[in-house]
């Protein structure tokens, strides 16, 4: 599942196959993977209710998810939670560029995620966003840079949930060119943060994981 957030707000919240429609890419390959993550909580909840079942519900609706997908059932599916960085850099959406940009220098990072007061998810703030931001008057670099990220144009943010699809996610961000995708809970709240540094590092460590198959 995925989201698009506008300063905080929730502007689309559905499946992969729709944020293709939503969205337009330059060249956006096929979606490998045909079935929506609706589906396969439509088929966990109808697993679930089948009172003589032998096998395990969650079992099943893995497996019914994978028949789908053309993936060998005995390949686990690996889903954002297992490659994320929990508890990752942040920071409020009520501090000043200049406090970014120091954040972003002191933790060497390329973009971190911006939150309001709740943890609830507002952006991303990056270095070239603050360049483009002083660029507009060079002159007065010492008092754009005591802007808040609040008052400045936030550009949409497309962010992921906890249990959509490694695979799926790796393609949203190849197709949309993001280096990094937020990941909230149902709620909003930021809990972590995949990059492309971090799939990579799932390719190398787990054997099993295949990314395209």
């Amino acid at each position: 599942m995925f989201a698009i957030y506008n300063s905080g707000s929730v502007g689309f919240r559905s499946t992969a196959d729709n944020l293709y429609e939503l969205k337009t890419t330059d060249a956006p390959g096929e979606v490998r993977l045909k079935p929506d993550d609706d589906t396969l909580f439509q088929e966990y909840m109808d697993s679930k209710n089948k009172k003589n079942s032998q096998e395990n519900p969650n079992l099943q609706a893995i497996n019914s998810y994978k028949k789908m997908a053309n993936i060998d059932t005995n390949e686990p599916v690996y889903h954002v939670k297992d490659i994320m960085t929990e508890n990752c850099i942040y920071i409020k959406n009520k501090a000043t560029l200049d406090e970014a940009y120091k954040v972003l220098k002191e933790n060497k990072v390329s973009q971190i995620p911006v939150v309001n007061n709740e943890k609830k998810i507002y952006g991303l703030i990056n270095k070239k966003i603050i360049l483009n931001e002083i660029m507009q008057e060079p002159d007065e670099a010492r008092i754009i840079l005591q802007k808040r990220i609040i008052d400045i144009q936030n550009d949409e943010l497309i962010a992921t949930d906890p249990i959509s699809d490694i695979r799926r996610v790796s393609k949203v961000m190849i197709d949309f060119k993001l280096d990094a995708i937020p990941v909230v809970n149902e709620d909003d709240v930021l809990v972590g943060i995949v990059s492309k540094t971090d799939i990579i590092k799932a390719v190398s460590n787990i054997p099993s994981l295949q990314l395209w198959g």
